[in-house]
């Protein structure tokens, strides 16, 4: 269940030492990407650092990682356990989040990080990780419209949740291709609350850093990802500067090199699992936005004349799937809908069910193959094969989706280590 406020967590905290400054991150899209940057580049930077992102990818704890290692499962379990006891005996009532968030800076705690870097759960405002209260610096990622039952409706409403994050005095690295409406809601709230300054990435004189820029060329980069990675080597260098003010930036390139985010905008064999010898492109795309971004990467890298896109498609319970299909589908597309498993510690998550993605999807007038999968996530991918007949395959709508992909590729090596 998702239940906002500050209350609870503050309870479940109490206990626990905070000596470990945060990079507090909220936004839209991209706020995991851009966690896993700033964790890398101040890795290489020989900081002690914690991130805590969500939702995890295969397992519960891997959403935690400490100097860039995912947390032991049992160190996890431990951590987990004691904050459950204290839930009980203090009569908390915390929800799933706000344990898991509890757990994740407990463990910052007694792994002596020095900088956690923590991605906000939803909103910001009255999200569980806002219970930090004297961040390094604070990041707003690109905002769109998305929990609108939970945030608002409107774009504006929406902004003024997530940058409740800010904090006074505070440097809050911005998004600076956020619409206007983003923009000025996040100015007004820094003025209100007299945080700053203010860094809006890509500078709108001199666009992004020259640092940054052979990077970017040297990893083809799409100009999402390149904002993303800016954002973090800002962030980063706030933090850089304050411990080290002669510091040599060049080092966070360095991390950035390192980084390895699944499930974004990924190339991936699944020739295990069917036998498909061509890649298949793997993203997490799951809303308007983050639609749109894949879209266009779809049109402009594998699209052809001569082959139609099939897609494997799960989607949770609540998204616009119109706009979302609008976005991705053409015509001649063929489209498997699948339901994602069920997502361990988060029971309020729920896949839409495929039957209506289907019934969308022949709505809006897509013609290629329209096949319901229901739960059999191997079997959409058997299907989509099928219909693809070596064209290109794209699995997207929901990370819980790339989730089971990873289980199940996962579980295939295991046995094949067993023979």
């Amino acid at each position: 269940m998702i239940r906002p406020g500050l209350a609870r967590i503050g309870q479940l905290l109490q206990y626990t030492a905070f000596p470990w400054r945060a990079v507090h991150v909220a936004g839209t899209n991209g706020k995991g990407s851009v966690c896993a940057y700033i964790s890398a580049m101040l890795h290489a930077a020989k900081v002690k650092t914690g991130r805590f992102t969500s939702p995890h990818l295969i397992d519960r704890w891997d959403c935690i990682t400490i100097d860039e290692q995912v947390i032991d499962e049992t160190r996890f379990r431990e951590v987990e356990k004691a904050l459950l006891n204290r839930d009980l005996a203090d009569g908390i009532e915390a929800s799933e989040f706000e344990l898991l968030t509890a757990t994740a800076f407990e463990l910052f705690a007694q792994e002596k990080v020095e900088v956690g870097i923590v991605e906000v759960g939803l909103g910001g405002r009255y999200d569980a990780t806002n219970v930090i209260v004297h961040p390094l610096v604070t990041v707003i990622t690109k905002i769109g419209k998305d929990h609108q039952s939970l945030l608002g409706v409107t774009i504006k409403e929406i902004t003024s949740h997530k940058a409740g994050i800010m904090k006074p005095g505070v440097t809050c690295v911005v998004d600076a291709t956020n619409s206007d409406d983003v923009l000025s809601v996040v100015e007004a709230v820094a003025d209100e609350i007299q945080a700053g300054p203010l860094v809006l990435v890509p500078n709108k004189d001199d666009g992004f850093d020259t640092a940054l820029q052979e990077f970017f060329t040297e990893q083809n980069l799409e100009r999402h990802q390149q904002i993303n990675v800016s954002l973090a080597y800002h962030a980063a260098k706030v933090v850089s500067k304050q411990r080290a003010p002669s510091f040599d930036t060049a080092v966070l390139i360095d991390g950035a090199r390192r980084v390895n985010w699944p499930g974004r905008l990924q190339s991936l064999s699944i020739a295990t699992l069917i036998g498909r010898e061509e890649p298949v492109l793997l993203d997490g795309a799951h809303n308007a936005q983050s639609a749109e971004v894949l879209g266009s990467f779809v049109n402009k890298t594998i699209r052809s004349e001569s082959h139609s896109v099939t897609w494997v498609m799960a989607v949770s319970l609540g998204k616009e799937l119109r706009e979302l299909l609008s976005f991705l589908c053409q015509p001649a597309d063929s489209i498997v809908a699948v339901e994602f498993s069920p997502v361990d510690g988060m029971p309020w998550v729920s896949p839409t069910k495929s039957r209506e993605i289907i019934e969308t999807a022949q709505g809006m007038g897509v013609l290629g193959l329209l096949h319901d999968a229901g739960q059999d996530i191997l079997g959409a991918l058997q299907a989509a094969a099928v219909a693809a007949a070596g064209g290109p395959i794209v699995i997207c709508g929901s990370l819980y989706l790339a989730s089971d992909i990873f289980r199940l590729l996962r579980a295939k090596k295991n046995a094949a280590a067993l023979l």
